[in-house]
């Protein structure tokens, strides 16, 4: 029966023996009175176990999902009407299964982690600033369908339209691995609304990604090492904006990385989100160092421009989504730029567990 496959899926994706093994091995670990001499070594067991409660604690939430299946299976047997309570219960149970399979495909150091996400357009002026704002728009309806919290650090409107850059965090379960597909160059092809001859135009902006540093993590940073300028907001805000001189912008001397807030009303605020931007930039690179995976920060971007693209969104002549790396194609490009990026977190996230050689962190700029 369709229904039974649907319900033992789930056991496909988690070995609950073995996460129990796992769990009781950490608390044991835990257990050791010496463990907590050493900070980093107990946060980390601490950290390893939360992962494997959760795990057993989404098998349990899935056995019970499946049980209120089997009860309306037994029940409309029974010749009661429930057909569409049991179609609503399956499709709603196919969907976490679906949730919880890309989950299992989440193992990275920092996959778990807050993400920090920069959009900035690529040459061509107002018709990159409002394929940029579009990107923009996609992603944080992506977010607010996950249940994830955004919160905008920077953001500088386009001349005419769109925006010149934009810097956003996104706090929720695994949102840095999840958002780690999105990485790249993304292009637009559609008949622009800024031409009159109402001509197709070829637009590109680029996507940037930091995990989010815990607090437990060291980041040296020293004070001689930063400028920090402040000067007065250009974005929205309401009456405050371009009232003082409150947004910040932080330039670090030894790597050349400059990052600035001003969506904030103080100074002072916008100064801690600037330096927790910068944190996440500078843990992101030591990362990069230590495992020897890419070049330098700024030589490693690619351009923003043709031939560099991950993802491809053409809106003319024809309608499609296709990501160029795992082959992902989707025919409704309304449904895509509305937030329903998982087919293609998913394929992403399937291809890069087939090439296990393929760099991970490379992926973040």
């Amino acid at each position: 029966m369709p229904s039974n496959a649907a319900c033992r899926t789930f056991e496909v994706i988690f070995d609950e023996a073995a996460l129990k093994r796992a769990l009781a091995e950490v608390e044991q670990k835990l257990a050791d009175p010496t463990v907590w001499s050493d900070p980093a070594q107990a946060q980390g067991l601490s950290r390893e176990r939360s992962r494997h409660q959760n795990d057993l604690d989404l098998i349990q939430h899935l056995k019970d999902r499946e049980e209120e299946v089997r009860t309306l299976i037994e029940w409309a047997k029974e010749g009661e009407s429930v057909a569409d309570d049991l179609k609503t219960h399956l499709d709603r149970l196919e969907q976490e299964i679906e949730a919880a399979e890309t989950q299992r495909l989440l193992g990275g150091e920092n996959d778990a982690k807050n993400a920090i996400v920069t959009i900035h357009p690529g040459a061509g002026g107002t018709e990159s600033q409002d394929w940029a704002e579009m990107l923009l728009r996609m992603y944080l309806r992506w977010a607010e369908q996950k249940g994830f919290k955004t919160e905008m650090l920077d953001y500088q409107e386009g001349d005419e339209a769109g925006i010149k850059s934009a810097t956003f965090t996104v706090s929720g379960p695994y949102a840095y691995g999840l958002l780690c597909s999105e990485v790249g160059v993304h292009r637009l092809v559609r008949i622009s609304p800024f031409d009159a001859a109402k001509r197709r135009h070829t637009s590109f902006a680029s996507v940037f990604l930091f995990p989010e540093v815990d607090e437990e993590v060291t980041v040296e940073i020293n004070d001689k090492d930063l400028r920090i300028d402040t000067y007065r907001s250009s974005g929205k805000g309401g009456q405050h904006v371009n009232v003082t001189d409150s947004a910040v912008r932080i330039t670090h001397f030894p790597t050349g990385i400059v990052v600035q807030c001003q969506n904030e009303r103080s100074q002072h605020r916008n100064r801690d989100m600037a330096m927790k931007v910068l944190r996440a930039r500078l843990y992101d690179l030591m990362l990069r160092e230590k495992q020897e995976k890419i070049e330098a920060l700024h030589d490693g971007k690619k351009d923003i421009a043709w031939g560099s693209q991950i993802r491809s969104y053409v809106f003319q002549p024809y309608r499609i989504v296709k990501d160029h790396r795992t082959k992902k194609e989707i025919g409704d490009v309304d449904r895509v730029m509305n937030g329903d990026l998982d087919e293609f977190i998913k394929a992403f996230l399937l291809s890069r567990r087939s090439d296990p050689g393929a760099p991970k962190l490379a992926q973040t700029h």
